[in-house]
């Protein structure tokens, strides 16, 4: 635990007032006819200045839309602003993940979650998931928020690092008297997903007026959607395009391979000679193996059965904050959060063959013992007579695959708690100068149970059964099954049969289950101070400067069980993770008002970090009122963002990759090509090709791909340069009630921090070039129980500082509001245009560019529409995802000589997608509120994206993250004030 003595250390100087003052991005002061005189702050500046204009795009979510919404969890709605890319972690895109599963997090300008930073009230607030800086938005309440403010482009000099693409800020309510009840239930159109929320909100005032506080107690549960339970997902499947030439036959990627079953079934399967064994569905046994039924009745396995689309949430929040009034001049405050949440993962069974246990993937069924041949009891004879031996050891000795139904299907069950305290004061020392300072103390805590693996080695003892016709147990010679190996038995080995359905016995399973267990926590001290005032007096205005230090700590660990950290268990091997960093940084900021219309803004942060040393965030603005209701805008600046504990770190961690294409795949043993000599001269591919004619691969090789991925302490930061400029209409004259913004946003990141793609390195490997990403490649030399010669069985990959990544485009927003009739009329429009989005792999290589693909769509747009009559309101909202092309790259690999100059980019894609949302309320007396809504109002299916192509995710057949996977919603809810 670090001292506070060392934190003392770092407060040098000051930060100005860290309270964000009331902005209301594209709506203005004339709007409510109210002149705003108080010195206020926005988002972006650290000055207190009495005009609430920004150099920088700013666009603000308020309460209202808030509450209209019914939104549970904040990126749902955060997610239809064109602004943010496809969540890294969402409720519907990582039930894969071994960590992690139903966090929320947020990724502005497609540019990665680490670079986004999240801030509430304009503080820094502690992760929720470990080693990264990544905010899990589930431990805010939506219902105390007053609203969002979000500002792209780099904020670093302002905020500190991680702020590259910009900032998203989360300011809570802190004026609120009396007491608010809500409660909201939905469900979706299929009956699932269930939604259920309640809170309560009080605050009151000292009878002097000195004193405030406000209190938050809000519980949501999300239900499970499955993917059994929509008819896109119910049944395993692969892309048509894998069995044809994407350039001959594009639109055969939406045509699906169905069933496409797993031959790890529940029954077994097994080798046994030159014989293959498995049970049919009465449990008899019988030779072959007809995995999808092909030619009878099919005997592989449905994962999609046993898969889950959207992640059941459970959420218990607390939040309050206060103040008191010390005198006229000075205050006390605090901020308190705590979060509790559970959510958990569910996916079929584990697929568990021999070569998980045994080098050489063979069991042996039959043990020498004392001169006597002793044979394991519970193989079936029609099996053992077709055993032979394949190892050398003069016994006879099988292969085996089967799904471990019997153990239960694989998942966990996560626990997180988030804690968060802010305390400080605040006040005004002089006529034009402020203060605050502040201390942060945040933590998040994860206890993580998982289930459906299994103890290799006693997995291995209890496979290694025989008949106790000598008596090695003492207890007698009995006809009973026993293990052979002495000390397990003394540990309590029972015997396992993987013969058949329903073969493993209750103790059998005790003894071989393997329970995973994670433990995780992240740790955050932040204190500082600021100062904000005029320093002088120019004939345009004052010039106004913030000036100030804060030093922070971050800690985080993440520890698996010691089986789980072996990869003992059968599942990925993890080791613990464990860093923390401390940075002290200093800055400056200044407004200089060089016209009354003109006035320049720049700022300027030192940072030292106890990892990567002293580094430097600026940047320079202008803004130009040419005339009335005509503001131009602009800034340049260049941020930082160090390397997270994570990046720095982590150890090698096994994962599973999906979506590659091997360059190997259909060489024969004449093709031409750099990469095809590359391929031959593997043995394990020449084996391949001279047994098959040219390289294949079976259904195991494709989705048995494993790897590790590493950190590397050699990291430096990554340096972000973006330009802004933009125009702001506001012509009252011409048409009242009218905003318009039109923003460039031009953002490029050298030496950013990435783990090298792994096709990007079997691209490089094999005809790219550059043989030494080979050593990052490892191919099985010869045939190994399921998988052939020449497949891969491991591709690593590590973190480096590449060649970069950028993004550029254009924002549009506007607003609209006027008296329509009896009511009010309300529209907004925020519109991207993404012009450009690339990566840079590595130094040198070419350009990875991904504006335009899936998940990354050239246009993107949300257009509301809002009538307010008397108690009555009424919301429309159309969210439009632009027509996108799939990985040009990964369609790349699948294309044979047919198109002889490559695949053009955007060859194949899918068509632009609008979802329609409506929200109505009424207020019945002055106390009550009824509203409702319902999402997603014409029930559009997700484009098809399916598995086996990039952009899927496992279980839903789309891209999850970007579409939505569940279909139609309805909520309803009350809310009583008092």
């Amino acid at each position: 635990m670090k001292n506070y003595s060392k934190l003392s250390t770092g407060i040098k100087l000051a930060l100005c007032a860290a309270s964000l003052g009331a902005y209301s991005g594209l709506s203005h002061a004339a709007e409510e006819g109210v002149e705003e005189v108080e010195r206020i702050q926005v988002t972006g500046s650290r000055i207190r200045s009495a005009e609430a204009m920004s150099a920088s795009p700013i666009q603000v979510l308020d309460g209202a839309s808030i509450d209209k919404s019914g939104t549970l969890n904040l990126q749902d709605l955060l997610m239809e602003n064109p602004t943010f890319g496809t969540p890294a972690i969402s409720r519907t895109n990582s039930n894969f993940s071994t960590s992690s599963g139903g966090v929320a997090t947020v990724d502005l300008r497609n540019l990665g979650t680490a670079r986004t930073l999240v801030l509430v009230n304009g503080r820094r607030y502690v992760s929720g998931v470990p080693g990264s800086s990544a905010v899990d938005l589930n431990t805010i309440p939506a219902q105390f928020v007053e609203r969002v403010e979000i500002m792209t482009g780099g904020a670093s000099s302002v905020y500190g690092s991680d702020a590259v693409a910009g900032v998203v800020n989360f300011v809570l309510k802190d004026d609120f008297e009396g007491i608010e009840f809500e409660g909201q239930y939905g469900e979706s159109a299929e009956g699932d997903n269930t939604e259920k929320q309640f809170s309560v909100t009080t605050g009151t005032t000292t009878s002097d007026g000195a004193g405030q506080v406000m209190f938050h107690l809000g519980y949501s549960d999300q239900g499970a959607v499955y993917s059994r339970d929509r008819d896109i997902s119910a049944v395993d499947q692969i892309s048509a395009i894998y069995f044809n030439d994407p350039y001959e036959n594009p639109g055969s990627i939406f045509e699906y391979v169905r069933p496409y079953y797993s031959s790890f079934s529940p029954q077994g399967r097994f080798d046994a000679g030159d014989t293959r064994f498995t049970f049919d569905e009465n449990n008899n046994l019988k030779e072959g193996f007809d995995t999808n039924g092909d030619n009878g009745p099919a005997d592989g396995f449905n994962r999609s059965g046993r898969r889950t689309i959207a992640i059941p949430t459970e959420r218990y929040l607390f939040a309050s904050n206060g103040s008191y009034e010390l005198d006229d001049n000075h205050k006390f405050f605090y901020e308190a959060t705590y979060a509790a949440t559970t959510s958990v993962t569910e996916l079929e069974p584990f697929p568990f063959a021999s070569d998980d246990i045994y080098s050489n993937g063979r069991v042996p069924i039959e043990f020498m013992r004392n001169g006597e041949l002793l044979r394991n009891p519970y193989v079936p004879d029609a099996i053992y007579n077709s055993a032979t031996d394949t190892d050398g050891d003069g016994m006879r000795d099988i292969f085996f695959a089967k799904r471990l139904a019997d153990i239960g299907n694989r998942g966990y069950q996560a626990d997180r708690d988030t804690f968060r305290f802010t305390t400080g004061f605040e006040g005004q020392i002089s006529d034009n100068w402020y203060y605050d300072a502040y201390y942060i103390y945040g933590k998040t805590k994860e206890n993580q149970v998982s289930n459906g693996l299994v103890n290799v080695q006693n997995f291995r003892y209890a496979l290694e059964a025989v008949t106790d016709t000598q008596d090695l147990d003492g207890d007698g010679i009995t006809d009973e099954a026993i293990c052979l190996d002495e000390t397990a038995r003394g540990f309590g080995c029972t015997p396992i049969n993987v013969f058949g359905f329903n073969s493993i016995t209750s103790d059998a399973f005790d003894y071989v289950k393997a329970p995973s267990m994670l433990s995780t926590r992240v740790e955050q001290e932040i204190i500082g101070a600021n100062f904000t005032g005029e320093l002088f007096e120019l004939p345009a205005g004052y010039v106004g400067v913030a000036f100030g230090a804060e030093y922070r700590e971050e800690f985080s660990r993440s520890e698996f069980d010691a089986l789980q950290q072996a990869g003992l268990n059968a599942g990925n091997a993890i080791p613990a993770t464990e860093g923390e960093f401390d940075v002290t940084e200093y800055y400056v900021e200044a407004n200089v008002p060089v016209l009354d219309s003109l006035s320049l803004k720049a700022a300027v942060r030192l940072s030292d970090y106890s990892t990567v040393g002293n580094t430097e965030s600026w940047n320079v603005g202008l803004d130009w009122t040419v005339v009335d209701g005509v503001r131009v805008r602009a800034t340049r600046a260049r941020s930082t963002r160090a390397p997270n504990i994570d990046e720095l770190y982590s150890p090698p961690s096994q994962t599973f990759p999906s979506d590659l294409i091997d360059p190997c795949n259909g060489v024969t043993a004449s093709s031409s090509g750099a990469a095809a000599d590359a391929c031959r001269a593997d043995a394990g591919v020449a084996a391949n090709i001279a047994e098959n004619g040219e390289f294949t691969l079976n259904q195991s090789d494709i989705q048995g791909i494993s790897g590790f991925n590493r950190g590397n302490t050699e990291l430096t930061e990554e340096v972000g340069d973006s330009f802004t400029v933009g125009i702001v209409l506001t012509p009252e004259n011409i048409i009242s009630g009218l905003d318009i913004t039109i923003d460039y946003f031009d953002i490029e990141i050298e030496d950013a921090i990435v783990s090298t793609p792994r096709q990007f390195i079997l691209d490089q490997c094999y005809g790219g070039g550059d043989t030494s990403f080979c050593d990052f490649i490892t191919r099985r030399p010869t045939n190994a129980g399921n998988n052939s010669a020449g497949s891969i069985e491991f591709i690593d990959s590590g973190q480096s500082n590449s060649g970069g990544t950028a993004t550029e485009g254009v924002d549009l927003t506007a607003t609209y509001s006027t008296d329509l009739g009896p009511g009010m009329f309300k529209s907004r429009l925020a519109y991207t245009y993404l012009i450009d989005g690339y990566d840079i792999p590595l130094p040198g290589a070419d350009k990875d560019n991904w504006a335009g693909e899936i998940g990354y769509s050239e246009h993107k747009a949300n257009w509301t529409f809002g009538y307010d009559v008397d108690d009555f309101s009424f919301n429309w909202s159309m969210t439009y995802i632009g027509a996108a092309d799939f990985d040009d790259q990964f369609l790349a690999g699948l294309v044979s000589d047919s198109a002889p100059d490559g695949l053009p980019a955007g060859y194949i894609g899918i068509g632009s997608e609008v979802y329609h949302d409506i929200q109505l309320s009424y207020y019945i007396t002055e106390q009550y509120e009824l509203y409702g809504g319902v999402d997603n109002l014409l029930d559009n299916e997700a484009p098809r994206i399916l598995t086996g192509i990039s952009g899927n995710d496992t279980g839903t057949e789309t891209d999850a993250g970007t579409y939505d996977p569940i279909g139609q919603r309805f909520y309803v809810g009350i809310r009583a004030k008092f």
